[in-house]
């Protein structure tokens, strides 16, 4: 079989640009999305030196008619799919449950959870008629357990969770398979954000079992196994990168 073809949502920082790189480095051909121009060109350019043939394509998963061009430019440009990583999502507004609005739940709930179905549903439309094809959605810790503080996040990623159960139930058996990566604290720029300040930061840091933040690079390379062909057996797991956070 020729290189794979690559599909990543949310590439442009974090983890999803180190999952466009893991995969580059291993010859993939990549398709690279996010809602930012000049950022996403340069990206591509970064892969392509890398020796990987690599795509831009502007996209922002909460509108259905941007996640089908992106997938029909990669169909146009590389003829199939065989991996897509559904990274794209938001941190959402960090506060107690009595401080949240209609308006904070629609803005997380929109890119981590539609984005994630919309993403699905036309990543399906093009693998299912080729009767192969991997999918892997990036959840979080928090999509197994509560967070106080960030009830709304949490929610979204335990919607992620159940999604793509329900997505690899559907497809079994067609060559196609849908599971989950679920990163504990890791260090990017939404963790950033999120905790706020340096003290809010190594109070996280403290709870984590191995007393460190992941890197984005271990967490790609743990994407990449589980999108790969050697995990042909996996289909709606659920796969904790923590530091032992859930053992806890």
């Amino acid at each position: 079989m020729s290189s794979p073809v690559v599909l990543i949502t949310g590439a442009l920082t974090g983890i999803g640009r180190a999952t466009a790189v893991t995969f580059a480095k291993q010859g993939a051909r990549i398709v690279v999305s996010g809602r930012r121009e000049k950022e996403g060109h340069e990206l591509a350019a970064e892969l392509q030196t890398l020796g990987a043939e690599a795509l831009f394509v502007r996209a922002d998963v909460r509108e259905d008619a941007d996640v089908r061009n992106l997938l029909d430019q990669a169909i146009k440009r590389f003829g199939r799919v065989d991996i897509a990583v559904n990274n794209a999502g938001t941190e959402g507004l960090r506060g107690l449950v009595t401080e949240q609005t209609a308006e904070s739940y629609a803005a997380t709930f929109d890119s981590n959870v539609l984005g994630v179905l919309l993403s699905m549903k036309h990543e399906l439309r093009v693998m299912l008629p080729q009767k192969s094809g991997s999918i892997v959605n990036v959840s979080s810790s928090y999509g197994s357990v509560g967070a106080a503080g960030a009830s709304v996040y949490a929610a979204s990623k335990h919607a992620v969770e159940g999604l793509t159960k329900s997505a690899a139930l559907e497809v079994a058996g067609t060559g196609v398979r849908v599971n989950v990566v679920a990163p504990g604290t890791t260090d990017t720029g939404m963790l950033t954000r999120f905790t706020n300040t340096a003290e809010n930061k190594a109070a996280l840091v403290s709870t984590v079992p191995i007393k460190r933040l992941g890197r984005p690079e271990e967490i790609a390379e743990v994407i990449a196994f589980v999108g790969s062909a050697p995990a042909s057996y996996m289909t709606g797991a659920s796969i904790p990168v923590d530091g032992g956070m859930l053992a806890d």
